[in-house]
């Protein structure tokens, strides 16, 4: 009696998810539980390829137009000073004190004087000068997918901040215009090169921790001083976005460097996800606090939940769980959890790796110090102690720039291409729709349209 109670109790409970208000006629009507496809790949226009491992002709000396000279575009010219094989040419912003800032760093370094422009639509003359290699975007969100692809299309690789895109048709623009143009097309995620994470990115492709089964990543970062701060982002950009957006609006720090782990699109592919996220407290009781009951901001709707976690499962049956919140008083995260069938590794909030025959227990400091040595990504040994040097989030941000250059120097496939940065980018979007959606699974797209098969493992190339 008992087990026939459980089964319909299971039943009626399936028939009242299935019947629930949707805000999505088409998933309404679909099958339960069925991986609802809201965004059917189209074909691959005729005539392109696929940018699998492209390689373009080498460049040996890398001329370079910075457009958007805030905190990331300010810190990344000054970067680029220490990188040898490079002209700046041109730096844009529309707060002319950006550009001027910029332009006195290159001054101190003993730079040639680059070019300038304030105007809106400036960044558009950057694209079409013939004397630019190289676009590098870090602007607000909204700007990236429209500035990268005017910048392929007039024959520039493009280098853009995270994510690269807000929206599935942007994706699928940056994708188009990648194969179409035959021009690198990459996100600027710096986390993929942070020590540890590029550290267990070699331990996972020798084998360390066995089959790689799930992984875990996450951005964890108290924003809220930043986001009301009116001198913080430009026109409060990120303020607005909180305002009109749920799901996981940053999702590319922590999903990054795992996808890589998992060899996303070379050998395996994300199939779909399934995303929740809480109501929305922090950012009103924040307001309240700062601002008083009776502010503008306080009483604003803040569509973004303050923690959404959302679940991916891939082709070949692995997993992944990626978090995001900006608006809790909780110490900074990016999780980094590797799980395989031979070992364990995480990053916060304690860093620790864990093997077969003892995994019960993370190994001492002094082995993990000595395995993480051992470990050392070939692409960062060389360059390691200048990376330190230079800084940008302890060095990671040098080796993603230097990494950039050294591969269009020499003509080599760059680290991460215009599929990681559709795939990463696609989970603003779904995790949208999910969420609006009572957590129904919505298929990811699959940007390679099955070139994802032609090779089974991420490589970072080098000479």
């Amino acid at each position: 009696m008992r087990k026939k109670s459980l089964v319909l109790l299971t039943v009626l409970a399936i028939l009242l998810i299935s019947c629930g208000n949707n805000s999505d006629p088409k998933l309404a009507n679909d099958t339960l539980f069925k991986a609802q496809e809201l965004f059917p790949e189209s074909p691959r226009p005729e005539g392109q390829k696929d940018v699998i491992e492209l390689t373009c002709d080498p460049i040996d000396t890398i001329r370079i137009g910075f457009i958007g000279l805030g905190m990331r575009g300010s810190g990344a010219v000054k970067r680029y000073t220490f990188i040898e094989n490079i002209k700046i040419i041109a730096l844009c912003d529309v707060v002319p004190e950006n550009v001027e800032k910029s332009q006195q760093v290159l001054r101190e370094k003993g730079f040639p004087v680059a070019d300038t422009y304030t105007g809106t639509d400036d960044w558009k003359k950057i694209c079409e000068r013939d004397d630019i290699d190289l676009i590098y975007v870090c602007t607000h969100w909204d700007l990236h997918t429209p500035i990268a692809v005017y910048a392929m299309e007039h024959g520039k690789h493009v280098a853009t901040e995270v994510p690269a895109a807000l929206t599935i048709e942007e994706c699928w623009q940056l994708v188009n215009t990648a194969e179409k143009t035959r021009k690198h097309c990459m996100q600027l995620e710096n986390c993929n090169y942070d020590f540890f994470e590029i550290a267990t990115l070699n331990m996972a492709q020798q084998g360390l921790f066995g089959e790689i089964v799930h992984c875990e990543g996450a951005y964890i970062h108290d924003l809220r001083f930043l986001n009301f701060d009116e001198n913080g982002y430009w026109n409060m950009w990120r303020l607005k976005h909180l305002e009109k957006t749920d799901g996981n609006t940053y999702p590319t720090h922590g999903l990054g460097p795992i996808c890589h782990i998992m060899n996303i699109h070379r050998g395996d592919k994300m199939n779909y996800i399934v995303s929740m996220s809480s109501d929305q407290f922090g950012m009103t009781i924040y307001a309240k606090e700062k601002f008083g009951e009776d502010s503008d901001y306080a009483k604003r709707d803040y569509k973004k939940g303050d923690i959404n976690t959302s679940f991916i499962r891939t082709e070949k049956g692995k997993t992944i769980m990626l978090q995001h919140d900006v608006t809790s008083p909780r110490p900074y995260s990016r999780l980094h959890i590797i799980s395989g069938t031979k070992g364990f590794a995480q990053k916060y909030p304690q860093k620790g790796i864990a093997l077969e025959p003892n995994a019960h227990h993370f190994l001492s400091n002094n082995k993990l110090d000595s395995l993480l040595k051992d470990y050392t990504h070939p692409i960062v040994k060389d360059i390691e102690e200048k990376a330190k040097e230079v800084g940008g989030h302890g060095g990671m941000d040098f080796i993603m720039d230097y990494r950039l250059i050294y591969c269009l120097r020499n003509g080599l496939p760059l680290d991460q291409d215009v599929y990681d940065a559709a795939e990463w980018s696609a989970i603003i979007e779904l995790s949208r729709r999910s969420v609006e959606n009572q957590s129904m699974p919505i298929k990811i797209p699959d940007f390679t349209r099955g070139a994802w098969q032609k090779v089974n493992k991420v490589t970072y190339f080098k000479k």
